[in-house]
């Protein structure tokens, strides 16, 4: 039997995946309807490509839903689409995506960094700003900056692009002890991709809802250019 297949990266960097889960890369357009054409029991949308390839589309995401097949977000790309979707069923898991479906948060590239190849494990090279938000409160909390320190800090690494934010720029001219230290503190995103597969892993994952789901000529033609046959609702 095909195992739950998650879609991820750079927000699980360094983690060892329980082999009850298959791991494939960050998703791009097609990828979610592969894993429905492959078998997939469920799905874990983790990272998601966004520059070098058209991103996983909303309507394969519903067309996996609408087929019976679970599909879960968190974390990146996964909490975009889980907040988008959530009301066809798409599961949100963390706090990441519940600060976006509040409308707390709600630009994408406040969970963008850029990231390593494959060859060397997707392993990321800038700083998301729901992690540099994070830190820099912790560094307050704990004495190491002072709420205005902190409150300027987090200022300048929300004006960097997300490739460029790195803790070296963040905190340019501070000691590397404190940048060291940066570094070294809990990443959020990755906190949300773990609770994810951990669901994924117990196998808790409830058939989605029933909805009436149009398929379009994009879809379609989405599914004949893979090589696919889109399937009625299981």
């Amino acid at each position: 039997m095909t195992r739950p297949i998650v879609f991820a990266g750079p927000s699980i960097y360094g983690l060892d995946v329980d082999a009850g889960l298959e791991l494939r890369p960050p998703a791009g357009c097609g990828d979610i309807l592969r894993a429905v054409a492959d078998g997939a029991p469920a799905i874990g949308l983790i990272d998601g490509l966004f520059e070098t390839q058209a991103s996983v589309w909303h309507k394969e995401i519903l067309y996996a839903l609408w087929i019976g097949v679970p599909v879960l977000g968190a974390a990146s790309m996964g909490a975009l689409r889980a907040a988008e979707c959530a009301a066809f069923g798409m599961v949100p898991i963390g706090g990441i995506v519940a600060e976006y479906l509040s409308g707390a948060r709600t630009a994408d590239s406040d969970v963008g960094v850029a990231h390593a190849p494959a060859e060397l494990g997707y392993a990321p090279l800038s700083v998301a700003l729901v992690d540099a938000e994070a830190t820099l409160a912790a560094l307050a909390t704990e004495g190491r900056l002072t709420a205005g320190e902190s409150a300027k800090l987090l200022t300048r690494a929300g004006a960097m692009h997300f490739k460029l934010r790195t803790w070296e720029a963040i905190l340019d001219g501070w000691p590397q002890e404190l940048i060291e230290t940066a570094a070294a503190k809990p990443s959020r995103k990755q906190g949300d991709a773990i609770a994810l597969l951990t669901r994924m892993r117990r196998g808790r994952c409830k058939t989605p809802p029933h909805f009436e789901l149009n398929l379009t000529g994009y879809l379609t033609g989405l599914a004949h250019d893979l090589g696919l046959e889109l399937e009625a609702r299981r």
